[in-house]
């Protein structure tokens, strides 16, 4: 297909709204990707970039090597991602403190209208489809009431979150934001995309030494998981669409009790920075909650949210 730098734009646009859903624990890129028109796109890109680009760039040139990749898409979506990522983790983190049930209830409202979309994509139900849709649920909602265990320090072990957490990112319905959160990685990888930010601001080069090292190990093992993983997904979709169908949908149905807006405190922890932090949470009443229960704005941006994806379905209907 042949692209204009105008639809290139529009990659990168979606791109940047697949990095702001990364980024908040509860809300998958993945879904951003699905309901925008470029998932199955990208998951063939994906499946398609591996060492045969150099042997083709070898025996046919450069060119040829990156039109196999579909390197502009490519590069495009991640230049969306990577700009969205950086430039609006210090916001989110800021909502996700001082606006935390008006930040949820948008997710909230996003993630119900996208369950209705990708599920009505299954064209045939029966029992094994509805079976994988409530396994799947059932699963989801007990990752989202699973207790995160301490911020680790390995770099080894930010390898592994790396390739777990970016498995939940192409994958709709799993945040792998709040994977990182039950691995107990998601302040780190916040910190350290803030603090690789600043340190290049700033000039500093021991943090930008120590934030690179953890920024790689998260790099390194995203590449290997999204590898692995890719050409599994894209099998699945292939062969058995219907059935993985049900299971994202299920994934996002169990997924609704991390993001539902109003919460009690169970547990607190104390983070890196010396602060008070909830740690254990249950989903609640609003006219539950002790303080402001910010209602009637609450649901009006849980509407915003569900219309935003019948707006995103109409962009991604047209063929970017």
């Amino acid at each position: 297909m042949q692209r204009k730098f105008k639809d290139y734009f529009i990659i990168a646009l979606k791109g940047v709204a697949m990095g702001a859903a990364d980024v908040v624990p509860g809300v998958s890129g993945g879904t951003i990707a699905f309901i925008s028109g470029i998932y199955q796109e990208l998951l063939e890109s994906i499946d398609n970039l591996n060492l045969s680009f150099f042997k083709t760039w070898k025996t046919e040139g450069f060119k040829m090597a990156w039109l196999k990749i579909n390197g502009n898409f490519l590069l495009s979506l991640f230049l969306g991602i990577a700009i969205s990522i950086f430039s609006l983790a210090k916001v989110i983190k800021w909502l996700l403190f001082n606006e935390t049930i008006l930040l949820w209830s948008f997710f909230f409202g996003l993630v119900l209208s996208s369950i209705l979309f990708i599920g009505k994509q299954i064209k045939s139900w029966n029992i094994p489809v509805v079976l994988l849709l409530i396994l799947a649920a059932v699963g989801s909602y007990f990752i989202t009431i699973a207790e995160p265990f301490a911020s680790p320090d390995s770099n080894l072990y930010l390898l592994f979150c790396g390739a777990i957490a970016i498995i939940a990112m192409i994958l709709p319905g799993i945040s792998g934001a709040f994977i990182l959160l039950i691995l107990g990685a998601y302040q780190i990888a916040i910190n350290t995309v803030d603090n690789l930010l600043q340190s290049v601001l700033t000039l500093n080069f021991e943090l930008f030494k120590a934030a690179f090292i953890k920024f790689l190990m998260l790099a390194i093992g995203a590449v290997i998981g999204i590898k692995a993983f890719s050409k599994i997904l894209n099998w699945m979709f292939k062969n058995h669409k219907n059935l993985t169908l049900a299971i994202l949908t299920g994934f996002m149905i169990g997924s609704l009790n991390k993001i539902w807006p109003w919460k009690k405190v169970l547990e607190f922890r104390i983070n890196s920075h010396g602060v008070e932090v909830p740690f254990i949470e249950k989903s609640i009443s609003p006219f539950s909650f002790e303080g402001d229960h910010q209602l009637l704005l609450s649901i009006g941006l849980m509407i915003i949210g569900f219309l935003t994806i019948f707006i995103l379905e109409k962009v991604g209907s047209k063929k970017a």
